[in-house]
């Protein structure tokens, strides 16, 4: 059987508040993975970007068949996903003795792009 890797579909998610560190935990669980198993995998991570991304996942699906309705949402693949870090909002928490540290509250980039294999 012969795979073609052509992009059909990409989707982004800007701004998350989640880290990248953590959101790139549930990201490596189902890069290259058909759409309908890592659907079923990201229903079943007790993790915060774990729906996060299974949203993004089903947006890129309606992205490809909105577009093209030769595309047959069953052939459908993750390609590739990968989290970049985004802005970070930048707190205080009151220490010892008056003094405050900073507390970073990171935000993600999630992009993805689904391919068929047929």
């Amino acid at each position: 059987m012969a795979t073609n890797n052509d992009t059909v579909s990409s989707a982004k998610l800007r701004y998350v508040r989640v880290s990248p560190q953590k959101a790139r935990l549930v990201a490596d669980l189902v890069r290259g993975k058909d759409v309908d198993r890592a659907l079923r995998e990201l229903q079943f991570t007790r993790k915060k970007s774990a729906p996060i991304i299974g949203k993004l996942i089903q947006s890129a699906v309606a992205n490809a068949t909105e577009n093209n309705s030769a595309v047959d949402a069953d052939e459908l693949f993750i390609k590739t996903i990968f989290v970049d870090g985004g802005p970070s909002v930048r707190r205080f928490r009151p220490r010892a003795h008056g003094r405050a540290t900073r507390v970073l509250k990171r935000t993600s980039h999630i992009s993805l792009e689904l391919a068929s294999r047929s």
